[in-house]
């Protein structure tokens, strides 16, 4: 048997239900276990607490799976969780929405594997040795649940070079996307290029929120800020905005922008699209005095760790001060951040500071987080990484 000891103290996290061991917990290892290997693993007193995916190149050298000792890790395992996650999301599926998560890493106790659905294909994202080793038999597991026409794997995250991975793209089952897949989302099409697109072709995390800040917008004028596909802009247009500006960096987005909203059979005259870095444009915008009625900020996370949180904060402070230079008494503002290590209450504080800069009076009217579809455990609270605040100006 392949052993992990922890040292001692180092186990209060694992007895928890914490999926996450870092090396420096571990005192020894037993059986010479290989990146990948299912693991034992016991406190200092021989205790045992938990199965897991062992990787030594990790800083988290093992991803516990389970912790009832009677549950063998094998391929039925592996089959039972796919199963489970799926089943849990059934209910998401219909003719008004045929794109949704199917599977989270951690929140779903499948560490290291991120599968979405687009209509009739699938994505998936590996981040962790041991999910490398069982992919076949995940594919598999998939295919019987779902018949899907294709599954593309987009396993290109950092995570994979610190798990000593490299990176792997290409078809692993049935045929290639074409190079836009029509998805439907609150019965909006989108186009959604699997291949090529940011993350795995689609931002789905924010399917709720779309619809909440579009309860906002009729007969408003709105900026959609790192608009990617146009999820915000659509969702805006549909609510009766009267116009909406759509601005990113990149060229791939805002072509999708524009045939998204063509599906849709939107009139072109009711958005502007623009391709250009967002601080600039906002810059642009309060030399030319221009004011909105709703602004919505949906950056890219700038707070990939703790580390980095202090950086972070002043580029969304920076960010918010001056879209809330472009908003009057009554504007609103929904402000996004999707860096886990970033909370809410720092999250809220940084606003705060933006407003106080900006010389805004603000409420916080509304609290966004993450879809039921990217669910948070309770025991990992690592995997809440979702906040946004609806603003308002005074």
């Amino acid at each position: 048997m392949k052993k992990i000891i922890l040292n001692k103290g180092k186990d209060k996290a694992a007895w928890q239900l914490h999926p996450w061991l870092f090396s420096g917990a571990i005192a020894n290892t037993e059986g010479n276990p290989k990146n990948g290997d299912v693991v034992s693993v016991f406190n200092n007193s021989l205790e045992f607490i938990a199965y897991g995916l062992y990787n030594g190149n990790s800083r988290v050298a093992v991803r516990l799976l389970e912790w009832n000792p009677a549950n063998e890790i094998n391929e039925n395992w592996w089959r039972k969780r796919i199963q489970k996650a799926v089943e849990h999301r059934q209910h998401l599926l219909h003719e008004q929405n045929n794109t949704v998560r199917l599977i989270f890493a951690e929140a779903d106790f499948v560490p290291g594997l991120i599968v979405d659905k687009y209509a009739d294909f699938l994505a998936i994202q590996i981040h962790s040795t041991g999910i490398e080793l069982m992919k076949e038999v995940i594919i598999d597991e998939l295919v019987k649940l779902l018949s899907p026409i294709g599954i593309y794997e987009r396993s290109d995250a950092k995570a994979r070079e610190h798990e000593g991975l490299a990176d792997t793209n290409g078809v692993r089952y049935g045929r290639v996307p074409e190079t836009f897949v029509e998805v439907i989302e609150n019965g909006i099409h989108y186009h959604v290029n699997i291949a090529e697109g940011q993350k795995s072709g689609f931002y789905c995390d924010q399917r709720e929120n779309r619809l909440i800040t579009a309860n906002y917008v009729k007969d408003k004028s709105v900026l959609d800020c790192f608009c990617y596909s146009g999820g915000f802009t659509l969702n805006a247009l549909r609510a009766g905005a009267s116009h909406v500006i759509a601005v990113d960096s990149s060229a791939l987005a805002i072509e999708t922008l524009k045939n998204n909203i063509q599906i849709n059979d939107f009139e072109e005259s009711t958005y502007t699209a623009v391709q250009s870095d967002v601080n600039k444009y906002l810059r642009e915008l309060a030399d030319q005095e221009q004011k909105f009625d709703v602004i919505v900020l949906d950056p890219p996370k700038y707070a990939p760790s703790r580390a980095s949180l202090e950086k972070a904060s002043r580029a969304y402070k920076d960010l918010n001060r001056r879209a809330l230079m472009l908003l009057g008494s009554g504007g609103l503002l929904a402000t996004f951040s999707c860096s886990g290590a970033m909370s809410i209450d720092t999250f809220k504080q940084v606003i705060a500071w933006a407003a106080l800069d900006a010389g805004k009076e603000i409420q916080f009217i509304y609290q966004f987080c993450q879809p039921e579809d990217h669910p948070v455990r309770a025991s990992f609270d690592e995997g809440e990484y979702l906040k946004g605040l609806l603003v308002r100006v005074i």
